[in-house]
């Protein structure tokens, strides 16, 4: 069980020395205890202390990289039920399973897929992260076949490697044996087998279990046996079991700090149905899964899991949003348009693309309005004629245009005359209340 702060109070120095950052000890104790606070913020914690504090202060679901370099995926260190009580802290990851059945060719064509899959929205870079390669097969050296043309064709890409046959795990881990691989298949029957090849490659262990129980006996075995990194899989398959499953693993670790269920979950929902696969896809992603491994990566799927993915791993307190500068859009030259808007990062993204479809050079002065949108950040006196006009001014963007106009949002068209009175010698013009017009109103200009 989780210490109180009382009881984190009774073993920290109670010099209220403030290094930690906080004014008091016992305030420093609460915030460890709310998991708001790490250990290390104080220097002078005895070692005595750290041992029993250590554990109590980690996060109940444990913290893991998966993967190697740029693309490697963190995984767990999630402290809460609901992102309105914090945020969700590390997205979950995308695999599509490569079976080592298929022919050499198709191997390589979906490692190159998951190579080229990464897209940009509002400004983030989301892509499939990894490949789950199955050993449907069953022949140890088929395996490490694929292993090697995976390595070959999505150097980098975080592997997982499925299979319960040890010698077949054995095998092609050694391909990736350097790049931090998850071996997912240690079972009842193989656990300890599992657990040495997965500590002899530095690998990630993946728990397969029917049921809650099973699982969480098979955890603490092979903690016992020195592993302490896995991934687990409680055996749900179907939507129903995964809401239940999922959700019963996440409130044992977060409530009751079970530490045999303490890790970060992984769901298996493949299905020949690719709408089926992606319904079962948005349950484990709000569902609290840390690797959803699908059958295909269709471009349309995709799109629709990364953006659920990037809205259910934001920040609810706090908006998405863009550094305040002059953007330019194209080329622009000194005759080319001048727009403002806010940082919200959707409302920029939005009216940057329409200004792009455009085809006209322009350029997009975005203003630091906190992160909230036009209407929202005029209502909150963040968006007004002054704020604008001392943007405008302190942005030197009038050396780099022949003619002085700026093109505001419709929607506060009310504010063109206080910006005109602010901004002397300026023009201001309104321009449409919805992005989706921008293209229509700089052809009109000519």
């Amino acid at each position: 069980m989780a210490l109180t702060g009382v009881e984190i109070f009774k073993l920290l120095p109670k010099t209220n020395c403030k290094k930690c950052g906080h004014p008091t000890c016992l305030a420093f104790a609460m915030k460890l205890a709310q998991r708001q606070a790490t250990l290390d913020s104080c220097p002078d914690v005895s070692e005595e202390a750290k041992k029993v504090l250590g554990e109590a202060s980690a996060p109940p679901v444990r913290p893991m990289t998966f993967g190697a370099g740029d693309k490697a995926v963190k995984m767990g260190e999630e402290t809460v039920l609901f992102r309105h009580d914090k945020k969700f802290v590390n997205p979950c990851a995308f695999a599509v399973e490569i079976k080592d059945t298929l022919s050499e060719a198709d191997i390589a064509a979906i490692a190159e897929e998951v190579v080229k899959s990464e897209i940009d929205r509002v400004g983030q870079k989301l892509r499939i992260d990894a490949i789950a390669l199955t050993n449907a097969s069953g022949d140890a050296g088929k395996l490490e076949a694929a292993a090697k043309t995976v390595a070959a064709k999505a150097a980098g890409v975080p592997v997982i490697i499925n299979t319960q046959n040890t010698q077949a795990a054995e095998a092609a881990v050694k391909v990736f044996s350097d790049k931090r691989p998850l071996i997912y298949g240690a079972t009842a029957a193989n656990f300890e087998a599992m657990a040495n090849i997965a500590k002899a490659n530095k690998a990630i262990l993946g728990v397969g279990a029917s049921g809650l129980d099973e699982l969480s006996t098979l955890t603490d075995k092979i903690k016992g046996l020195g592993v302490e990194d896995m991934v687990i899989d409680s055996g749900a398959r179907k939507a129903k079991e995964i809401i239940e499953n999922n959700t019963l693993i996440r409130r044992a670790a977060i409530k009751k700090n079970f530490k045999p269920l303490g890790f970060p979950i992984i769901n298996f929902i493949q299905r020949e149905d690719s709408l089926h696969e992606a319904l079962l896809g948005v349950i484990a992603i709000t569902k609290y899964a840390s690797i959803v491994v699908l059958s295909s990566i269709e471009k349309w799927k995709n799109l629709a899991l990364f953006t659920l993915r990037q809205n259910i791993y934001t920040d609810p307190q706090v908006p998405m949003q863009v550094e305040q500068k002059v953007y330019p859009i194209g080329e622009p030259k000194p005759e080319s348009p001048l727009f403002i808007t806010t940082n919200f990062s959707l409302t920029y993204f939005i009216v940057s693309g329409e200004i792009e479809n455009s085809k006209v050079a322009s350029r997009l002065a975005v203003m630091d309005c906190e992160g909230l949108s036009v209407l929202t950040a005029w209502a909150a006196g963040k968006f007004t004629a002054s704020k604008i006009a001392q943007f405008i001014t302190e942005s030197g963007v009038e050396k780099d245009i022949a003619t002085k106009e700026l093109i505001i949002p419709g929607y506060v068209a009310i504010l063109s005359g206080s910006i005109e009175d602010k901004l002397p010698g300026w023009k201001i013009t309104v321009g449409p209340r919805e992005a989706n017009a921008i293209p229509a109103f700089l052809r009109s200009r000519g």
